[in-house]
């Protein structure tokens, strides 16, 4: 009996032994190296920490084991200009292939996922800036006359939408994959020194979609730590360029709408205080408006008995197509409509610029978000929910 329990027991011990996520592997090979041997760091918020080196063998090969129980981020390579970027996690045994002369051109990874992702970022920002470069030395050498302007604009015009396309797809990749410490790359990449791919102002509510998730799955990691109080800078920075900017237009006006219902009852934003609060524009003559509202009555089912509330404001001149809609849609939250159509007072003050539009108000009435739709509003409210911190 003892023999056939040892029996079983053995070759478990074995496969739990195998199996054990305290450390991760690298090998790879390189074609035509130009030194002898590579540099394995690991990425620490704005620092390099280094972790071990490998001489290549007669096959140009080399392999490092690390022992490790966090993921994170590390730079392989001949040197600190002349590398790449893996996302390594416990447990993972990658392999490296290294297509030409230098560790930082073109190389095949396998065996993490998010090498593979960190891959295809960089790849795609490599890319994208060698068009951009291209544009800029076209732009640079063209006459300095009028003769020139309709060029000037269409290569204006094509940078743009260069800029554009790589802001859609970083963003695309967080909404996707908001839990991906990879995120931080899609976060942080820069199209120059003072240009990150996620321009726009209103990225920061990627920023926060990244940190907050991140923080469930890595709350110790030091670089989702570091993203988490860049987030609370740019936001506190945010709020007070808009503080000061309606200030200094209109001291006397609040961002406080305080409007009449399809009751005729007169509700005041504030008056939500200590609820989340989802500020929305909507017109009935607008087919995204009205598709939304339909993906909003589940949001509003899921959470309302959680402390979610919409304030809706209607945008149309027309009060009774207004009414009608609320009631045919049986739009269950807070509705109501401008006071006066033809001046659109909260329209001006909260800048909205096509509907539908929104800004979500945290418990304490800061704004947290803006213009979040469809699956980045659910992962806001889903984080907001479901984590005791956003409660």
């Amino acid at each position: 009996m003892m023999k056939k329990i040892l029996v079983i027991i053995i070759p478990a011990l074995i496969l739990a032994g195998c199996s054990r996520k305290d450390s991760f592997t690298v090998s790879g090979h390189i074609s035509d190296p130009q030194k002898k041997s590579v540099v394995l760091n690991r990425f620490e918020v704005d620092r390099l920490i280094f972790v071990d080196s490998a001489r290549l063998s007669g096959n140009s090969s080399f392999k490092f084991r690390v022992k490790t129980d966090a993921t994170d981020f590390y730079q392989i390579g001949y040197s600190n200009t002349d590398f790449i970027t893996l996302l390594a996690e416990p447990g993972e045994k990658i392999s490296l292939t290294f297509n030409g002369k230098n560790t930082s051109g073109d190389y095949e990874v396998s065996g993490s996922k998010g090498s593979e992702d960190v891959r295809m970022l960089d790849l795609r920002l490599a890319a994208g800036k060698r068009k951009l470069d291209s544009l800029r030395t076209k732009y640079d050498n063209l006459p300095a006359n009028e003769d020139s302007d309709p060029e000037r604009s269409r290569l204006e015009e094509e940078f743009t939408a260069i800029l554009k396309d790589l802001r859609k797809k970083n963003i695309e990749y967080i909404v996707t994959y908001p839990s991906s410490m990879a995120s931080l790359k899609a976060v942080y990449q820069r199209i120059d020194e003072n240009t990150y791919v996620l321009y726009d102002p209103r990225d920061l509510q990627y920023l926060k979609i990244v940190s907050d998730s991140l923080g469930r799955h890595y709350p110790e990691s030091k670089n989702v730590k570091a993203l988490a109080e860049d987030l609370k800078k740019e936001m506190n920075q945010l709020v007070a360029r808009q503080i000061q900017s309606i200030a200094s237009a209109s001291p006397e006006i609040k961002l406080d709408p305080s409007l009449l219902d399809v009751n005729g009852k007169r509700i005041a934003l504030s008056s939500l205080r200590g609820k989340v609060v989802l500020l929305t524009f909507w017109s009935v003559n607008s087919r995204e408006s009205l598709a939304e509202n339909i993906q909003l009555k589940e949001f509003y089912k899921t959470y309302k008995n959680k402390g979610f509330e919409i304030y809706q404001i209607n945008i149309d001149e027309d009060e009774e197509k207004w009414k009608q809609g609320v009631r045919f849609d049986e739009l269950p939250w807070i509705s109501t409509r401008e006071d006066d159509p033809n001046v659109l007072e909260n329209v001006r003050l909260f800048n909205v610029q096509t509907v539908p539009a929104n800004y979500l108000f945290d418990r304490d009435g800061s704004i947290i978000g803006t213009n979040l739709h469809g699956r980045s509003l659910q992962i806001m409210l889903n984080q907001l929910f479901n984590n005791p911190a956003g409660n």
